[in-house]
């Protein structure tokens, strides 16, 4: 029986126009399509999804604070702020339980200054490349982790 129960996933700046920014990229799928993948795998597992996106480092950061003792796991894909939110990183390394990093793309496929997360060093792996698969390999690592 797993320990985890609830996940949060976040989603950070510009991910609210999946679907329609950079298909070529990021793929056809929207947001709420890439929500419902994580859902549906989470509820294989007998866990439930809180979720958020927000193009606003504070609210993530307050949402990540909010987790603590209320959500087992966290799944982000912290779009833009992977390169450079320390704040992001600083609230997730407050959080005790398991983190997984989710990006559509390969970051270290892209430009130079995509190529540094500041978010994997404080998770317990990074799935990249995979597009909305990716949510569902995330749930997987997830569960995994620890057996």
């Amino acid at each position: 029986m797993s320990l985890i129960k609830t996940v949060l996933l976040i989603h950070g700046p510009n991910l609210n126009l999946l679907g329609q920014r950079e298909p070529d990229v990021y793929g056809a799928a929207t947001l709420s399509e890439h929500i419902k993948t994580t859902q549906d795998a989470l509820a294989k597992q007998g866990a439930s999804l809180q979720s958020l996106q927000s193009n606003s480092e504070a609210q993530i950061v307050d949402a990540i604070h909010e987790a603590r003792g209320s959500v087992d796991a966290i799944i982000i894909n912290p779009g833009a702020f992977t390169h450079y939110s320390w704040a992001i990183h600083d609230a997730l390394k407050s959080f005790s339980g398991p983190i997984v990093e989710v990006h559509l793309s390969n970051p270290a496929a892209r430009e130079t200054f995509r190529h540094t997360s500041v978010v994997a060093p404080v998770a317990i792996g990074t799935i990249a490349g995979f597009g909305g698969h990716g949510y569902e390999l995330a749930v997987q690592a997830l569960f995994r982790h620890g057996q």
